[in-house]
């Protein structure tokens, strides 16, 4: 005999943190980082063809501070680093990253020392997207499994407890350039 009979038909019982991250999913605010092709597929998931208006995402927003989610869409260079790094530093709390593209992933085919090999050697990631360029409906999945990572996520000191080590561990990962897989 829980609390649920006692109350009346139709109400609804809920966690706070399922509540907060019902409503953080649902109005999510992108920052504009496009630097190369990739950037393109993400504006054409801003078309009515895509329509991320659907998710509460219509507004692209031109300063980090006013915006929770990095779409961080094509290669970065050794120069744009830091111009990421202190995007990311200036944006709400709390933020998540989507990586779009291999470029942004991995480096890419441009593996050489001006590119950086991987953004979460800069920043932490959330989502990685792979192809080159990823489609629109693969950025839309990306957005519905970050979602459903929004929506789990705990609140306040557990919030940035988890973040903090997240970061240490994406900062601390052994850089993709060093990594000995199936080709090596």
């Amino acid at each position: 005999m829980g609390i649920e009979e006692k109350l009346p038909a139709g109400f609804a019982l809920s966690t706070l943190e399922g509540l907060a991250g019902y409503m953080r999913k649902a109005s999510m605010w992108p920052v504009t980082f496009g630097l190369a092709c990739c950037a393109i597929e993400m504006m054409a998931v801003g078309t009515p063809d895509y329509d991320i208006a659907r998710f509460g995402m219509e507004r692209f927003s031109a300063t980090p501070r006013q915006a929770d989610l990095m779409f961080v869409a094509g290669r970065v260079s050794q120069k744009m680093a830091p111009v990421v790094r202190q995007i990311y530093d200036q944006m709400a709390n709390p933020k998540w990253v989507i990586s779009m593209g291999v470029c942004a992933s991995s480096g890419g085919m441009f593996n050489n020392y001006a590119i950086v090999q991987g953004v979460d050697h800069i920043i932490p990631v959330d989502i990685y997207l792979p192809g080159c360029p990823p489609r629109p409906q693969m950025l839309l999945n990306a957005i519905i499994e970050l979602h459903k990572q929004v929506e789990s996520m705990p609140l306040g000191v557990n919030r940035e407890k988890a973040a903090r080590a997240a970061e240490e561990a994406a900062l601390q990962a052994t850089p993709t350039h060093q990594m000995k897989g199936l080709l090596a």
